[in-house]
């Protein structure tokens, strides 16, 4: 039991030294862990066609889960994934925070050819949250979709977004476990696998 109890004091010390950062910082961390994470060649993955995005500005600030927003952190954070989605031509969806029910902002384009449910709401800074508005303001025709089914995700400051990615998910380590003060999770999907010990996975049809 103390063991859990000094783990914890340990942890909440770390988090309690917090990192000096500003936009240009955390413009390169997330455009590096992106490239990482879609970079990543394994076998049985599915291909990345589209990326879910969930980020805290308030986490990546050093401050608590919604309450210290900081909106030039949220637009450092698309701004590197609209580089690395344009490169890597991977569709990109941006987590709105609780109060939108989670909902994302995307490109209406890949939202038509998904047939995802447009929703209508316009994200702001206290009800969005700082991603979701810099996403809006920063893709070329945005809408705001109820769900996604995504093939990968990254997760900055534990926003929760396995809600948007598709069965199977795999947890991905990237060299970076962090963006400026928040912790970062990130993961690939793979299709699931069906039969039981009869079943054959690859080769022939």
């Amino acid at each position: 039991m103390l063991g859990y109890i000094m783990e914890g004091i340990i942890l909440l010390e770390g988090r309690s030294e917090k990192m000096e950062i500003n936009a240009e910082t955390i413009y390169e961390q997330t455009r590096e862990s992106l490239n990482e994470l879609l970079q990543l060649d394994r076998d049985g993955l599915n291909h990345a066609r589209l990326l879910v995005i969930g980020a805290s500005s308030s986490e990546i600030a050093g401050g608590v889960l919604g309450h210290n927003s900081t909106y030039e952190y949220g637009e450092a954070v698309v701004r590197a994934a609209l580089e690395v989605g344009k490169m890597q031509n991977v569709d990109l969806a941006f987590q709105c925070c609780e109060h939108l029910n989670r909902a994302l902002v995307m490109e209406r384009k890949a939202a038509e050819h998904r047939e995802y449910e447009v929703v209508c709401v316009v994200p702001q800074v206290k009800a969005g949250g700082s991603l979701a508005t810099a996403a809006w303001r920063l893709l070329h025709d945005p809408v705001v979709v109820l769900s996604a089914q995504a093939d990968a995700g990254l997760d900055i400051g534990l926003t929760l977004i396995g809600m948007h990615l598709k069965r199977v998910a795999i947890p991905i380590r990237l060299e970076h476990r962090t963006i400026g003060n928040a912790i970062v999770a990130a993961a690939r999907t793979r299709p699931m696998l069906i039969g039981g010990e009869r079943a054959v996975y690859t080769g022939g049809r």
